[in-house]
């Protein structure tokens, strides 16, 4: 028996809320939830019978942009966060620094990572805009067009500072310098709604 049952475990964190859950962290009625969604006040999108779902991270830019405070259902678990960069030794390093606190899935290959996302669905991306064979401000891009991928949010993690305002217009939340392990480790602690560790 499990001695302490109220300790949420990485497969009981919730992915989608529904508009009652976010209506309870708002505390307002649902009606306003329903009005917020068709203003387009919150990003959400409706299952098959017309009900209105959220994703976690949409929630929490909801309520950090209106200055509520942050429910602890949305700070359980680790995040899935996917990360490419062609280095081994980047990889290594960055495993080190992040997977404490993130569920990391680790690609060499970009092309590799971005078949793989569609499945792996994870709350944010870490790549570099300048690797070979890959354009990654049109990847930013083209993630953010999709349906599929558009709620991912991705931190540009580079030596190319050039890339800076071109990777921000193209979609990205964040950049980061290359080797500011503990500057990216504070952007997707940000970003998750996690305290600082």
């Amino acid at each position: 028996m499990d001695p302490n049952p109220k300790e949420p475990t990485t497969q009981q964190i919730p992915e989608l809320f529904t508009a009652s859950d976010v209506a309870r962290f708002c505390q307002v009625d649902l009606k306003t939830i329903h009005n917020w969604a068709d203003k387009g006040e919150i990003r959400h999108f409706r299952t098959p019978g017309r009900h209105l779902r959220f994703r976690r991270l949409d929630v929490l830019d909801f309520l950090r942009k209106y200055g509520y405070p942050i429910p602890e259902v949305l700070r359980q678990g680790k995040p899935k966060v996917v990360v490419v960069d062609e280095d081994p030794a980047v990889l290594a390093s960055l495993r080190k620094v992040l997977s404490k606190r993130f569920d990391l899935t680790t690609f060499q290959d970009p092309f590799d990572a971005l078949v793989a996302v569609g499945s792996l669905q994870p709350d944010a991306m870490i790549l570099d805009v300048k690797m070979p064979g890959l354009d990654g401000l049109r990847c930013l891009e083209r993630m953010r067009s999709l349906e599929a991928t558009s709620h991912i949010r991705c931190i540009v993690y580079s030596e190319a500072e050039d890339m800076k305002k071109s990777a921000t217009e193209a979609g990205a939340y964040d950049f980061i310098k290359k080797g500011e392990m503990a500057e990216l480790r504070d952007s997707l602690e940000r970003l998750m709604g996690l305290e600082r560790s």
